[in-house]
């Protein structure tokens, strides 16, 4: 059992989580809202994300700006923004398109709340698919007669701490994100 492997693995898993659930909203703003946000530009013949045009800035605890590296599609940029299903209200100011963030209804906080609990349990199916895979190997190695019956049940133990260990971050990642939500933080 190659436990660095193992670790790296479900390391990778707790990163793609994160990223994740940065585009659930909390009610405050982070680039993380609107980066990968994909708009139609240069007359539809590309379709990129918002963080391959432009700047994203926090500009207060509900509000974004967004500094579009060319300023000829600032308007392609804008009408991108209003149909993304965001449910943002682009203002352009200059060569600067402004954001500001509506407050979360109780309703929105609690289908954020599912969204992340869906989330969430998707992380931990990823992270138990990587020890059945690891426990698979070991299975096969057992049945091999390459390592012993103590040897199998101690290496199964290992993988299973490693595995506990990781869900439980991805659990407290999860409750830090709810608090958040429920506007706690």
């Amino acid at each position: 059992m190659n436990e660095e492997k193992i670790r790296q693995q479900m390391e990778e898993v707790i990163e793609l989580f994160k990223e994740d659930i940065a585009t659930i909203r909390t009610g405050r703003a982070t680039p993380a809202l609107i980066e990968n946000i994909s708009v139609s530009v240069y007359g539809g013949q590309q379709k990129l994300t918002l963080k391959e045009l432009g700047t994203i800035n926090v500009t207060g605890p509900r509000a974004l700006s967004f500094q579009p590296w060319d300023v000829s599609i600032i308007a392609e940029i804008k009408n991108g923004i209003l149909n993304s299903g965001a449910g943002l209200n682009p203002v352009i100011d200059n060569n600067i398109i402004r954001l500001s963030l509506p407050p979360l209804t109780q309703e929105q906080r609690e289908d954020y709340l599912k969204l992340l609990g869906r989330k969430t349990e998707a992380a931990r199916v990823m992270i138990r698919d990587i020890r059945t895979k690891e426990r698979y190997q070991l299975q096969q190695q057992l049945r091999e007669k390459q390592i012993s019956e103590d040897e199998f049940h101690r290496l199964e133990e290992q993988l299973q701490k490693i595995t506990d260990e990781f869900i439980e971050k991805i659990d407290q990642i999860a409750a830090e994100k709810e608090k958040e939500i429920r506007g706690e933080a």
